[in-house]
Parts: C-alpha cells; structure tokens; sequence
C-alpha cells in the first residue's frame, strides 16, 4: 500500500509563505493539482501568523487531502529560529488543525530520548527527514526505517553535485521501502522529476516560491513532466548543457509526446562534466538527447556513429541512444538555420556575416555555404574563425572590418545576450551594417541585438524559427512519428510571450 495514496497524489505541493492570508491562498491552489500538501510553518514570519494560519486550516481541510506539516529548524536547513521544544508545540498544534503527518528533522529527532516523539500529540505519522547540503558521496546502500524508531518513512534530501550523485540517490529509491530521495541543486532536477518511477513514495513541488535549490513548480511537476504517470517503460529524453536553466526544449518536446500520446518524457540535464552524464546514461534510460553550448563538438568523440553531414560539419546536437547503448549522432542546426532564414532572405548569392564559430556557427556556415551564400566568419578567437573558414572555403573577416564593411545578413550565434543576460548585445549598433540581422538566441525572442538592428530599420529573424525547426526535427527522429508543429510552435512562443508579459511588468 501506497504511504500517500497512487497517482498525482504522490506530488506532494509545497506551501510556503510569510503570512497566513498568503499560504492559505497557496493551499488552495495546491489542492487543486493534488491532494497531498506539505505546509511549511517554518516559513510564516512568527507564531501569530502560524496559529492563525492554523485557525483557518480545520475549515478548509476538505475530505482527502492529506497534509505534512513542517516547522523546519534552522539547525536542519529551515526557518524557524526556535528550539525542539518549541517546533514541537507547533506539530501538535498542527494535529489540532488537521494534519496527519508531519515532517522531524533528524537534528530534533536526536535531542529527543529514542522512541520519546511518540509522547508528543504529534501529528500520527512522521516522517523523518535527513538534509545533506554538502553532497550525496554518504549514502547507505539502502534504508531500513524499521531501524529509525517508531517512524513511519525516512527522506533524504541531499545536494547533487553531480548527475552521478543524482544516480545515487535514484538506486536508494529503488532498494528501499517507505522512503523519499529529493535530489537538491539545479543538477538534481532530472532525478527530483524521475523519483517518483524510482520508487520514491513523494516528490515536491512548491506552489509559488522554490523552497530547496533546483525544485521545479507544481504545474510544471504535474503538467509539464507528468511525473506521477511515469514508469520504467516511459522513454526518456533530454537535453545537455551548461547553463541549461534557459531552455525550452522540455516545452517544446513534451508538448509534442502528451499530445502524440507518446509514453516519453524530456528532462534538462545541466551537465558540468560530459562524461559523467554519460556514464549515467543506461542508468537513466535515456533514449536520445540534444546537445548545446559547450557540448556540441566534444560529443563527437563518444560517439559510435556519426551521419556523414554532422562529422563533416565537425557539430552534433541530437544523439539517438541504440539498443546496445551505443551513440548515433546528427545535426539538425543545420535544418533550422535554413528553414529560418529562406523566408526572409534569397539565400543564394548573398553576402553573409556569421558572428562566432562555435558548433552552432558551423552548422550554419556549412548550411549556408552549401545554399550558395558568399560566408564570412568573425569571431574573438582568431584561430577557432580561421579553421572554420578554412573547412568551408570561406573568409575570416577581422572585427574592426564590421564597421566599415556591409553584408546582406548577419548572424549572431555566439550566447551573448541569452537570458538571463539578456541587456547585452555582441555587435554595436556601429557594426551593424546589413540588411537583415538574425540571432540565434531565443529566449528573449526579441534580444538587445534585435532590438538595435530594429531601431536602425534592419530587418530582424528571431533564434526561435530555428530553434523550432531543429528541435521539430529531433522530435521526428527520435520518435519516427510526425510531430504536432502547430501544438508545439504555440507552446513555444505562448511561454515566450508571457515571459516578455512578465518582464514589462517588472
């Protein structure tokens, strides 16, 4: 039997707010995505507000939610700035109002006598919990919660340092009974996501503000990831790099697997080392992945087999995972470069600037090149521009040459200006001398360098055609299905939207 009951009852909302009015709110918005809630009473700003808090609870507790009461010390990571005895007085309080279960930090549970939380009215079922914010190099091989005392389930929350660690902490879900793996830190998001199918009997989710470093919100748990649907059979996908936090790739690719009824999910991978993302690959299960920044060259060494344009272009971003966990690579940068600039631009016979030479400067230079363009590269690293130019028989136009020099477009393709740096720009209004300006950043859709090239009268193409066209095309290859390009395409920019919607606000 299910500690928390089955299904979306296993995303466990996280309520956490300064002011009573506010978590009530919170609660009431969890209880609409699912019906076990955790409320962090550590997190109202001092005992009134938590007993009124509490006040309101009983008549707002509707027949089967299940709630976690948490009165965090700080000594375990949390807020509250009193002593055992006093998080203690709120847990009863918290029984008073409703609550089933609370949450006992492992730091009280020791400066109690073995078994004596049971002589405290304490909410019936508690769950202990153990928070490592070093790292996760510690675990046991499994836990035994029989041999915490009179304990009902053990969690461990620990820093993941590395995907390895997350890989760790993943096996323990899957040996032990009765037991919660919550992998912190942005590198831990994959496994916080993925814990529930490894047998973890809770995963959080906060309804509003991240209450541990690298959660992801409670619509985005539920909706996006659909992490309590997920099995050993679903099919998982995702995309590497270093920062990661900015994509949209999960959007876009999900979109597609819920409405294609594809049993897969797509995960964001922040990857500081690429061979330990690797070697949890077959842990994972991952099935295929997209590559960005810094990994789009070095990944050709891993591979087994590589499509004859991408070795040629020396860049992969898609790598297919074969049954025998060998890795197929191919690049679809190329695909989206063209289909985002035959729009607007006769591509044969104009005079091109690409700004940067990195894996995705040479997707688009060989793309180009082979459409007929006249290609020039420039880039700050002199002798990454001429090796570059060298492989498709073009020139490396020095930078002082921008100011005086015109070309029929001018690419972006270096990172600069990528959110959440998005005030910058890698080109002066002084070098923009073109017709048309592209950046192959998305997000912001609209960057500082097309807001300048705007300005001037240049016409602008925004990185998101080519980032839906690439990632279109890895979505086809890895399913062999058609993808839904309109569902995905309104997801896309409906996020896109709203973010520049949020931003103006502020």
């Amino acid at each position: 039997m299910k500690l928390f009951g089955a299904g979306v009852r296993r995303i466990c909302a996280v309520a956490a707010a300064s002011a009573a009015r506010e978590m009530g709110r919170q609660v009431r918005l969890a209880l609409r995505e699912t019906r076990t809630v955790e409320l962090r009473l550590d997190w109202l700003r001092n005992n009134s507000e938590r007993a009124r808090f509490l006040r309101w609870l009983p008549a707002n507790n509707p027949k089967g939610a299940t709630f976690v009461a948490t009165c965090r010390r700080r000594e375990g990571g949390g807020k509250f700035a009193g002593d055992a005895e006093q998080e203690l007085y709120w847990l009863m309080q918290a029984r008073e109002a409703g609550c089933q279960w609370c949450d006992l930090e492992i730091e009280t549970y020791r400066e109690l006598p073995e078994g004596f939380v049971r002589e405290y009215p304490v909410p019936k079922r508690i769950l202990l919990s153990i928070h490592d914010f070093d790292r996760t190099a510690k675990l046991p091989g499994k836990i035994n919660v029989a041999r915490h005392g009179l304990v009902d389930a053990v969690k461990i929350a620990a820093s993941a340092r590395t995907i390895s660690d997350s890989v760790r902490l993943l096996r323990l879900a899957w040996r032990s009974k009765n037991f919660v793996a919550v992998a912190m830190g942005e590198v831990g998001l994959p496994a916080r996501i993925l814990a529930l199918r490894a047998g973890s009997a809770l995963a959080y989710a906060p309804v509003a503000e991240a209450t541990a470093p690298g959660q992801v919100s409670l619509g985005e748990m539920k909706h996006l990831y659909r992490a309590h649907a997920l099995t050993r059979r679903t099919r998982v996908y995702g995309v590497i790099g270093d920062p990661i936090g900015h994509s949209l790739s999960p959007l876009l690719h999900n979109t597609g697997f819920v409405a294609r009824k594809v049993d897969a999910v797509y995960l964001p991978f922040l990857v500081h080392q690429l061979p330990d993302f690797l070697e949890a690959v077959p842990e994972f299960g991952v099935r295929g992945f997209s590559v960005t920044l810094p990994y789009k060259q070095s990944i050709l060494k891993h591979l087994k087999e590589c499509e004859p344009l991408a070795a040629e272009i020396g860049a992969v971003n898609t790598v297919v995972v074969r049954r025998d966990g060998s890795l197929y690579g191919c690049n679809t940068d190329y695909v989206g470069v063209l289909c985002a600039l035959e729009k607007k631009l006769r591509i044969k016979g104009s005079r091109v600037l690409i700004f940067g030479a990195g894996g995705s400067a040479r997707a688009a230079a060989f793309a180009l090149t082979r459409a007929g363009a006249v290609v020039g590269i420039c880039a700050r690293r002199e002798k990454t521009a001429s090796t570059l130019a060298r492989a498709i028989g073009a020139e490396v136009v020095p930078r002082r040459a921008l100011r005086t020099a015109f070309f029929d477009a001018i690419l972006n393709s270096t990172p600069v200006g990528m959110h959440p740096h998005d005030g910058i720009s890698p080109l002066a209004p002084g070098e923009l001398n073109c017709r048309m300006v592209m950046d192959l950043i998305y997000r912001p859709q609209k960057t500082r360098l097309l807001n300048i090239a705007a300005k001037k009268g240049i016409s602008i193409v925004s990185g998101v055609e080519m980032f839906l066209a690439q990632g279109i095309a890895q979505w086809e290859i890895w399913t062999e299905k058609r993808a839904p390009e309109a569902l995905m395409r309104r997801a896309v920019l409906g996020a896109l939207r709203e973010e520049e919607k949020s931003r103006q606000r502020r």
